[in-house]
């Protein structure tokens, strides 16, 4: 299927691995031009060379801090006309209420909320005039599945969920349309990251963490980031125009909701 995407303008965020990554490709491959976005130079030139070698695409390196008003200046002055936006961040730490400070709270409102938002707010008027939009916000399964210990993610994320909702009322009507990918226990950083948590916590070892870690999964496997970054191009495409202001559980079939 051709997606309808060839020389569209994307801007990816949080992109030199993981599953901002894995969308970055995605999208290249079906013909975007991507800038991708970090804050690691080294790592993020790496990730912009993997994709042109796997893709042929045109890929603009971006360096930029997307929490900060500046960063975001930076790159949208990178690409000032976007076609495609897919927000992404890393996510806020595990714990419980007692575990996260007034810093905590302030840096995944930061990260998780505002910054999309306000990216948000920069690339809606410019797509609206030209009658072309996709945003994609990367959240977490965990907003419609909370967990004790991802309170501060589930939090900030909902309120994400919560402007876009609302706003994609309006942008629709101009072919601008509002989605949310919600992962869970994809393979990524992100796993390893957990998985280790869990080894310091209750001494198993890594190969037992990630195991547990598929076990939660109803398909009994992590996920693949290609097939994250697939389902991502797909929202982007010329073809899911009349699909706005909904929620795409990736999960391996783990969400135990009708709705």
């Amino acid at each position: 299927m051709d997606l309808g995407i060839t020389g569209r303008k994307a801007i990816v965020c949080a992109s030199s691995k993981g599953l901002g990554l894995a969308c970055a490709t995605s999208l290249a491959r079906e013909g975007a031009v991507v800038f991708i976005n970090g804050r690691d130079e080294s790592r993020l030139a790496g990730a912009a060379e993997t994709i042109r070698a796997q893709t042929g695409a045109q890929v603009t390196a971006v360096v930029a801090d997307i929490d900060t008003e500046d960063g975001r200046a930076t790159l949208l002055a990178a690409c000032p006309e976007p076609d495609i936006l897919v927000n992404n961040n890393a996510g806020p730490p595990p714990g419980k209420l007692d575990d996260w400070s007034y810093d905590d709270w302030m840096k995944g409102i930061h990260a998780n909320m505002l910054a999309p938002i306000f990216l948000i707010k920069a690339v809606v008027p410019g797509m609206r005039a030209r009658k072309w939009g996709r945003i994609i916000n990367i959240t977490s399964a965990m907003v419609k599945s909370p967990s004790p210990t991802m309170g501060l993610s589930t939090a900030v994320r909902t309120g994400l969920t919560a402007l876009s909702k609302s706003l994609q009322r309006d942008t629709v009507v101009d072919n601008v349309t509002i989605n949310n990918l919600l992962p869970e226990r994809f393979n990524t950083d992100r796993q390893k990251f957990m998985a280790e948590r869990q080894v310091k916590l209750r001494g198993i070892t890594l190969e037992e963490a990630y195991a547990e870690i598929a076990d939660t999964i109803a398909a009994k496997r992590l996920g693949d980031p290609a097939d994250f970054g697939d389902a991502c191009a797909y929202f982007c495409s010329a073809q899911a125009s009349f699909i706005s202001g909904q929620n795409l559980q990736l999960d391996g079939g783990s969400y135990r909701g009708l709705v």
